[in-house]
């Protein structure tokens, strides 16, 4: 990743660390999905792990009506890590127990234009996850990579969903202008590309029919074609950019007569030998002049 897209990174993860979840049972959940925590040496992660426990350590002292004691041997229990139970959760506690997992064993990458985020977890752990995060309609593929258990998501519309979910602030606007932006370049280039084969194809197609015309008329057969093949000749002569509406419309013909017209000029160059295209060949029922 370039330095930019580690900061943004950085400031998404900032911004989850700093969530201060409003209910005791979210920081319950938060506090149960930060256990096990692979990085502990990120500063976001260890104030957030060291809030949450002074928290739910201050929350078992206003509970007990003992000792001093007695009370911090209730915060001492409390600061262990609680065991989170995914079925008997609200939804809310739910969120708060997959930002802290996110924090504590998730990673994001925006490499190369690329999003992908990915949760390393204990084999069964992240099979459970799998089928959870389904639940919340934001499947995630899983694998089993070094004996570790791994939870991925490359949809990057997936990945948005579920930082914007977990609390995601103004550094996950900055991510989805970028992928705005980055679509919007992609969509803008196809275009561009297709415009410009197109155009490739219409000046040698251009070219090759004037090229015909040209030897039409140094054989003298041009001369002896219909008066509708003349008329279109010289209107590609005098606007070799048209297309076959554009002649259409300035001869005050259907396109199809001008395509016509184009296909017995190229045909008849392609067979100089042939008696093709001459004018009592033009059409059943049709006028030579």
């Amino acid at each position: 990743m370039t330095t930019a897209e580690r900061d943004l990174v950085a400031a998404i993860r900032a911004e989850l660390a700093a969530v201060d979840p409003p209910r005791r049972c979210c920081r319950v959940a938060e506090s149960a999905g930060l256990a096990g925590a692979f990085e502990p040496r990120r500063r976001a992660i260890a104030r957030l792990a060291l809030r949450l426990s002074r928290v739910r350590a201050g929350e078992a002292t206003d509970e007990t009506t003992g000792s001093g004691a007695a009370g911090s041997v209730a915060a001492g229990s409390a600061a262990a890590p609680p065991r989170f139970e995914w079925a008997r959760s609200r939804e809310h506690c739910r969120i708060a127990y997959l930002r802290g997992r996110f924090l504590a064993h998730g990673s994001l990458s925006l490499a190369s234009g690329r999003t992908h985020l990915e949760f390393v977890l204990p084999v069964e752990e992240a099979r459970a996850l799998c089928g959870q995060l389904d639940g919340l309609e934001m499947p995630a593929a899983w694998r089993i990579r070094r004996g570790r258990g791994v939870v991925t998501w490359k949809s990057v519309e997936t990945v948005v969903t579920f930082l914007k979910v977990v609390g995601g602030g103004s550094a996950l606007l900055e991510l989805e202008a970028r992928q705005v932006s980055r679509s919007v370049r992609g969509d803008l280039n196809r275009v561009i590309n297709a415009e410009s084969a197109n155009l490739g194809r219409a000046v040698a197609a251009s070219a090759r029919q004037l090229e015909a015309i040209d030897a039409l008329e140094s054989d003298g057969r041009l001369a002896d074609q219909p008066y509708v093949v003349r008329l279109v000749a010289d209107a590609r002569r005098e606007e070799p950019e048209a297309t076959f509406s554009e002649l259409a419309e300035r001869l005050g013909l259907h396109r199809s007569a001008v395509q016509r017209a184009v296909e017995r000029i190229e045909r008849l160059a392609l067979h100089p030998d042939e008696r093709v295209g001459k004018r009592g060949s033009w059409g059943r029922g049709r006028r030579a002049d």
